[in-house]
């Protein structure tokens, strides 16, 4: 069951979020960056893809605010950011939270149906 009443900015930012992650590339990519920042070149270490390929994907995971960069020398630096990820967090909990409130009322019917059906302690003892 799905509420209605997410936010718009909240469900369009969620959009972002699980079409850059929707992209099996980029999922090894956000996955690799568990570890900690790590450059491209890192990244891209036994990827069937080029390094600018790897670019190309971290651009999208950057612009869905599910990874952060910092110049580092010469070279680029990306890691998880927390914000994004804290984003998806609370649109999976929504429908978590959901689930288990369906669950529960389920569970209060099922056994107030039961109750209704058992028999009394004394018609176990007859």
């Amino acid at each position: 069951m799905v509420s209605g009443n997410l936010p718009l900015v909240v469900t369009y930012q969620s959009d972002l979020q699980l079409d850059a992650l929707g992209d099996r590339t980029r999922r090894a990519i956000f996955e690799r960056l568990a570890q900690g920042p790590l450059s491209v070149a890192e990244i891209a270490r036994g990827l069937p893809v080029s390094r600018p390929a790897v670019s190309q994907h971290l651009k999208v995971l950057k612009g869905a605010r599910l990874v952060t960069d910092r110049a580092e020398g010469t070279r680029r630096v990306y890691q998880h950011d927390a914000r994004g990820i804290a984003a998806v967090k609370d649109y999976f909990e929504k429908f978590w939270s959901d689930a288990l409130d369906a669950f529960r009322v389920e569970a209060e019917r099922s056994w107030a149906e039961q109750s209704k059906r058992a028999p009394s302690p004394r018609e176990r003892k007859k």
